[in-house]
């Protein structure tokens, strides 16, 4: 499974969508709260065993699957 699917797979336990597309906002659309970003970072970590920085902690980084995707890859080829 490749990082999109598994960022997905992660998003999709916490956001009950049908077709939840790779550009949806989960916070503009109300899907998640903080405790869903806390708990997205630590899996980020844990899952591609990657350090996210206070640096990365902004929410563009984190509000739609293709920006998680974007910010592993981009923390793993460094």
């Amino acid at each position: 499974m490749d990082i999109k699917e598994k960022v997905k797979e992660f998003v999709t336990k916490y956001i009950q969508e049908d077709d939840l597309g790779y550009d949806v906002n989960f916070f503009e659309g109300g899907f998640v709260n903080s405790l869903f970003a806390m708990q997205l970072v630590m899996f980020i970590e844990r899952e591609f065993e990657i350090q996210v920085d206070n640096s990365d902690l902004n929410i563009t980084n984190f509000d739609t699957i293709n920006h998680i995707v974007a910010l592993i890859e981009g923390k793993k080829a460094s």
